[in-house]
C-alpha cells in the first residue's frame, strides 16, 4: 500500500505546531514561577504559607532563608494592631 506522501507535510506542520506551543507555554509558567514547576492539590496550609512568602519576598514562590523580615513587613498584615478611630 502506498504511503500518501502529501499527507506528511501538514502531520509535520501540526506535530511542530502543538510541540511550539506546548514548550513555550511550559517555559512561561516556569518563567512566572522563579523556575520552578506549578503547585498542584493546593491546600489552605499551603495558600497560608504562599502569602507569607509573598509578604516576606514580594513573590509567592520566594523564600528567605535569614529570618531577618524586609522593612515594613511588621505593617504589611491585614489585621490592624490599633484600632484607627
Amino acid at each position: 500500500m502506498p504511503v500518501p506522501w502529501e499527507a506528511l507535510i501538514p502531520f509535520g506542520l501540526l506535530t511542530v505546531m502543538f510541540g511550539a506551543s506546548g514548550t513555550l507555554l511550559n517555559l512561561s509558567t516556569r518563567a512566572q514561577n522563579l523556575g520552578k514547576p506549578i503547585r498542584f492539590n493546593i491546600d489552605n496550609w499551603d495558600e497560608m504559607m504562599m502569602k507569607r512568602d509573598e509578604q516576606l519576598t514580594g513573590h509567592k514562590r520566594g523564600q528567605r532563608d535569614d529570618p531577618a523580615p524586609p522593612p515594613g513587613f511588621e505593617t504589611s498584615s491585614v489585621w490592624e494592631a490599633h484600632p484607627t478611630r
